[in-house]
C-alpha cells in the first residue's frame, strides 16, 4: 500500500522518503560536466512533484518510460519554494504491485449527480436549435463516457478524473446567475459556449495512468478540436442557423479572452465576454482552492507561490486566526524561473498565469 502522498510533504521535508509515483513526464539532460540527469514529474492522486537524478542515471534510465510506474527513495526538499525530489535509487514497478487508484486524481464530486444537473441546465434553454445540438452531445455514448471521466486541464486547474464536468456545471451556475445581472446577455447562448468551450479535452487529453497531451492534443488543441466535433454534429441538423453557428464558433475560439493566452480572437460580443471571464475566474478560483488545499497541514497563512497564478497566495481563514503582516522575505519568488536548475545552469520561462 502506498503510504507517502505528494500532498505530504509538508511533513516530511528534508527527510528521505520511500514510495511510489506515476512518471509524468521524463527529460535526459546534460550537466554543465556534459553527463547526463534525469529531470522527472511524478504524480499520484494528490498531485504532482519535479524530481532529479543525478548519480547512476545511465544505469536508470533505460529502464523506464513516461507513464511507468517507479518506486523511489530520495531526498525530500524545497527548491525555489517549490517541494522538489532528489532521488538515491528508483526501479521500475509491475503493473501487479499497481494500486491504480492511488495515482490519479479524483473530485470529491458525485459525478452521477453533476451529469444531471449538467442535463438540467441544457434542459433549460429554451432556443430551439441550441437545445437539440447540446442534447445530441449528451446522448453520444463516446461523449458523454469521456465528458464524465476527463480533467479539465493537465495541472493547473481541475485537474482529476471529472474536473471537467465539474468545472462546466460550476460555470453554468455561475453563468446563469451572471446573466440575470446583464439582461443584454442571451443566456441561451452563454450556456451553450460553457458546455462547448473545453468540450475538445476529451481528445486533447489522456488521463488512462497520469494526465498528459494526445498526439491530436499537441498538434491542433482543444480549440480546433472542438470546431472540428461541433461541424460533425451539426450534420444532423440541416437547418441550424449560419448566423447561430458563427457565434458558437466565435464563443469557442475566443474564450481563452487574449492572444497570448491561445485565442486566435478576442471576444467581440457580449455572451463571449461574458464566457471569457466567468470561465477564468472558475478556473482561478480552482487553481487557488487546490494550492490552500495542498498546504491545509501547515501553520503560516502564507501558503507559497504559485506559478500558475503568478503570485504569493494567504490563506484567509489561518490569517484571520493567527495574523502576519507580510510572507518573509526568503519565501517570495526570485526573478529566475523557478524551472531553473543549478547545475545545468538552463532556464525556462515563467508560466505567465493562464489557464491551459
Amino acid at each position: 500500500m502506498k503510504e507517502f502522498f505528494i500532498s505530504d510533504a509538508v511533513r516530511h521535508e528534508n527527510t528521505i522518503v520511500t514510495s511510489s509515483f506515476v512518471v509524468v513526464s521524463k527529460q535526459v539532460k546534460p550537466k554543465k560536466s556534459g553527463e547526463p540527469y534525469l529531470a522527472l514529474t511524478f504524480g499520484d492522486r494528490s498531485g504532482q512533484i519535479e524530481a532529479k537524478m543525478w548519480d547512476n542515471v545511465e544505469e536508470a534510465m533505460g529502464t523506464f518510460e513516461q507513464d511507468d510506474f517507479v518506486k523511489v527513495k530520495g531526498l525530500l526538499n524545497r527548491y525555489n519554494q517549490r517541494f522538489q525530489l532528489t532521488i538515491h535509487k528508483l526501479r521500475k514497478m509491475e503493473d501487479s504491485e499497481v494500486d491504480f487508484g492511488d495515482y490519479l486524481p479524483n473530485g470529491n464530486k458525485d459525478i452521477d449527480e453533476l451529469w444531471r444537473t449538467l442535463g438540467e441546465f441544457v434542459a433549460s434553454i429554451k432556443n430551439p436549435h441550441l437545445r437539440p445540438l447540446l442534447e445530441a452531445f449528451m446522448a453520444d455514448p463516446e461523449i458523454a463516457r469521456a465528458y464524465r471521466n476527463a480533467p479539465a486541464a493537465k495541472t493547473l486547474h481541475h485537474a482529476y478524473i471529472g474536473g471537467l464536468l465539474d468545472h462546466v456545471v460550476s460555470l453554468f451556475r455561475s453563468c446563469d446567475l451572471i446573466c440575470r445581472n446583464y439582461p443584454q446577455a442571451n443566456r441561451d447562448l452563454v450556456l451553450a459556449g460553457a458546455f462547448l468551450h473545453d468540450i475538445g479535452k476529451i481528445h486533447e487529453l489522456t488521463y488512462a495512468r497520469s494526465f498528459s497531451y494526445s498526439t491530436r492534443g499537441q498538434l491542433l488543441g482543444h480549440m480546433i478540436i472542438e470546431l472540428e466535433m461541433l461541424q460533425q454534429k451539426l450534420v444532423l441538423f440541416p437547418d441550424f442557423p449560419d448566423g447561430l453557428k458563427t457565434l458558437l464558433e466565435h464563443l469557442i475560439i475566443s474564450h481563452h479572452g487574449q492572444y497570448e493566452f491561445g485565442s486566435p480572437k478576442l471576444p467581440m460580443f457580449p455572451e463571449a465576454l461574458l464566457l471569457h471571464y466567468m470561465d477564468d475566474l472558475d478556473s482561478k478560483m480552482e487553481s487557488m482552492r487546490a494550492h490552500l488545499e495542498r498546504d491545509g497541514d501547515s501553520q503560516n497563512p502564507w501558503a507559497g507561490y504559485n506559478p500558475s497564478l503568478g503570485r504569493n497566495l494567504l490563506n484567509s481563514t489561518k490569517f484571520l486566526a493567527k495574523p502576519i503582516t507580510a510572507p518573509p522575505m526568503e519565501d517570495l519568488p526570485s526573478a529566475v524561473s523557478d524551472d531553473f536548475d543549478a547545475d545545468s545552469a538552463v532556464a525556462t520561462p515563467l508560466f505567465a498565469g493562464k489557464k491551459i
